[in-house]
């Protein structure tokens, strides 16, 4: 079973407009400037606020 009327390029691509990637919001760790996400654990030293930090395995 088809459409009953074509959906034009316009129509079609003013739909999809909100399907694009929108950057990564990155902040600094207060404790070691390094990049983290805002609200999540620092993956270079654990911390995460003023009264929580998470034990970070060393890589090798």
């Amino acid at each position: 079973m088809l459409p009953v009327t074509k959906k034009s390029k316009m129509r079609k691509r003013t739909r999809r407009s909100h399907h694009a990637l929108k950057p990564v919001h990155l902040i600094a760790c207060p404790q070691c400037s390094q990049a983290r996400l805002p609200h999540g654990a620092c993956p270079n030293c654990g911390y995460v606020n003023t009264h929580t930090k998470l034990k970070v395995s060393a890589e090798e």
